[in-house]
């Protein structure tokens, strides 16, 4: 497992311990944007069916999150979506309601817009992971159409949510 700045490793653990809270036993789980699998890798060991998506392996589908269908994704087939860090750098929320289940979770974090400046920062000074591609999608959680189970904004430069999926499909 990568090791990860120390504002990085605590931002991952107190997002687990988030997610945890609101997932019901044995959930369905689809994280967008794995990366090296950290969150797919916990969720298992929870007993949860994590399933990982990333442009680039170790994934279990490995491609665009929007070309789903080509990947042999099914519609409203997860119990919840995990999208962290990832919806800054691509629009994919339409994607993320329809692989997750009516009455589904998703999760989002993101730097929030107005603060993105300041994540460069701790970035440069790598107190945070370095960003894998530019910041195209910012996007205040407060705006997203879709009902919030919870939103957050640790030291107001970044922003964690669950919201329930309305969708229909």
């Amino acid at each position: 497992m990568d090791r990860q700045p120390l504002i990085s490793e605590v931002s991952r653990r107190r997002k687990l311990a988030l997610l945890l809270k609101y997932l019901r036993p044995r959930s369905r789980v689809l994280d967008v944007g794995a990366n090296q699998g950290w969150l797919t890798q916990r969720l298992r060991e929870q007993g949860f069916q994590a399933v990982s998506i990333d442009l680039i392996g170790p994934a279990d589908f490995v491609g665009d999150i929007n070309r789903w269908q080509e990947l042999g994704l099914s519609p409203q087939s997860f119990d919840a979506v995990v999208a962290m860090e990832v919806i800054e750098h691509v629009d994919c929320l339409d994607s993320l309601r329809s692989l997750c289940k009516p009455g589904g979770l998703i999760m989002l974090s993101s730097p929030h817009p107005r603060w993105d400046w300041f994540m460069r920062v701790l970035e440069h000074l790598r107190l945070t992971q370095m960003r894998t591609s530019e910041h195209i999608n910012l996007t205040d959680f407060r705006t997203v159409p879709l009902s919030a189970v919870v939103l957050k904004r640790p030291l107001w430069v970044h922003q964690v949510a669950i919201f329930k999926n309305l969708s229909r499909g």
